[in-house]
């Protein structure tokens, strides 16, 4: 990385948490007058944040948080923090576990904690969405760049924010060509992301009594019947990581019906960012890609389990509808929520042809 006095955000988290830090990345680009650096773990954030303004560069951990300890990605990091001059830090880490790994780099690296603010020293309010705490978080710079650097952020701005990216002319030649090459580029295409982190483990597929957000395949599969019932001229395309594809090929072959597609194995996350911005909807559990999508503003219905929808319902920048089902206080579980419902509430947001 260059070294220079741009912000460090620290966040360990997967897809939907890096997601959501945009605004925040934003407001700490226009405080500080210069793009961030992003320290984080996996191998998502480089192409979500490849080309966006408020980013000047990513540096991402491959190893689990449990192998961290003795990796030498470790003290690569800690030699990378020493070698830093006076910079804000701000660590945007919840978990105990990875804020822990966080403040022992820091305290091996010798930054001083006046040069770093921690989102955990601010509480969260009752029902507030995560993009809005973080900006409230965001307000106050570490007590050492405080001097001309704290700016107000008003009430409004903070609850209208919401994630956006851009994506190159490459991203979307990239994707005329895979369209092309499926033979669907000039039809209407509905998304379905029907897993989430916990689907898949090492050994096989998680049970449904293990996996708050498992929807079973066979609703999956009627409501592919009812979507191409309802939108003849649309396709179908399942969406997922390549470890999911043969999930997306089951349910596929649980809707029966001509016009679906099972792309996961070919679905890379740029290309998921171009196909969302095109995309005529989708319907998805609550996982990072449901985030991605809104961000580039799909349409989108998105099924809950034990998460609460207010504060993790995804933000469409343009304002499009986010449809939001399920949540605690309809169970906890994904798979209490009728497919008449899902099909109903997503008919909100595909009228048919006319």
């Amino acid at each position: 990385m260059t070294e220079s006095a741009s912000p460090l955000v620290i966040r360990f988290g997967r897809l939907g948490d890096m997601i959501l830090l945009q605004p925040l990345l934003q407001r700490l680009h226009r405080r500080h007058g210069l793009p961030c650096h992003i320290l984080t773990r996996g191998s998502w954030s480089a192409p979500l944040y490849a080309g966006q303004a408020d980013v000047v560069q990513v540096t991402q951990f491959t190893q689990a948080h449990r192998a961290f300890v003795l990796s030498p990605e470790r003290w690569r990091a800690v030699r990378w923090l020493r070698r830093l001059p006076p910079t804000p830090i701000y660590v945007c880490e919840p978990e105990p576990r990875a804020l822990g790994k966080v403040r022992a780099l820091l305290d091996l690296a010798g930054i001083p904690d006046a040069h770093c603010r921690f989102a955990v020293d601010t509480p969260m309010r009752d029902g507030e969405h995560w993009v809005d705490y973080l900006l409230r978080y965001g307000e106050e710079a570490p007590p050492a760049f405080r001097d001309g650097a704290s700016v107000s952020v008003s009430a409004e701005a903070i609850g209208n924010a919401a994630p956006r990216f851009e994506i190159s002319t490459a991203d979307r030649a990239d994707l005329a060509a895979w369209l092309r090459s499926l033979g669907i580029e000039r039809a209407p295409l509905i998304l379905l992301q029907p897993a989430n982190k916990r689907t898949k483990r090492l050994l096989g597929f998680r049970s449904a009594d293990d996996d708050d957000k498992f929807w079973p395949a066979a609703h999956w599969g009627e409501l592919v019947r009812r979507m191409r019932a309802l939108r003849p001229d649309a396709r179908v395309l399942i969406c997922g990581s390549p470890a999911e594809k043969v999930y997306a090929e089951r349910i596929r072959a649980e809707a029966g019906v001509d016009g679906v597609f099972a792309v996961a194995e070919s679905l890379s996350l740029r290309r998921l960012m171009a196909l969302a911005q095109v995309a005529h909807s989708m319907v998805s559990v609550d996982t990072g890609p449901a985030h991605l999508a809104a961000a580039m503003g799909c349409p989108l219905v998105v099924l809950f389990g034990r998460a609460w929808p207010q504060v993790w319902i995804p933000r469409n920048p343009h304002g499009g509808p986010v449809i939001a089902l399920g949540g605690p206080l309809r169970g906890g579980r994904v798979d209490r929520i009728g497919v008449d419902e899902v099909a109903g509430r997503w008919q909100q947001l595909a009228r048919p042809p006319a």
